[in-house]
């Protein structure tokens, strides 16, 4: 193994997943400003999980949304702005004329 290639800050450090408020302790040598006290009555550094094997959906076998900081509604405002949703709009326009037109048809 190579020498000085390795951190020599391990630590014990506190994860916590926030979806679903699990708590677990390890070391680690991810740097953090935030601190909580743990069970064992400890303060101990935090890092914050979006996602962790508690609430994962390989590891629960359910299928849950998770829109963290509201990334899709982030993503709509941008793509709104582009010349492929005008084109998408442009396009939707044309199918909602189109089956106007054929109920008018089939009311005929």
């Amino acid at each position: 193994m190579k020498k000085d290639i390795h951190p020599d800050n391990y630590r014990k450090v506190v994860f916590k997943d926030l979806s679903t408020d699990k708590v677990f302790i390890t070391q680690s040598c991810a740097p953090s400003k935030d601190t909580i006290v743990y069970e064992d009555g400890n303060e101990y550094p935090l890092i914050k999980l979006e996602i962790s094997s508690d609430s994962h959906p390989f590891f629960t076998g359910k299928m849950k949304f998770v829109d963290t900081a509201g990334r899709i509604d982030k993503f709509n405002k941008r793509f709104k702005n582009t010349k492929f949703a005008k084109a998408k709009s442009d396009e939707q326009e044309a199918q909602e004329a189109e089956d106007a037109k054929n109920e008018e048809n089939k009311e005929a």
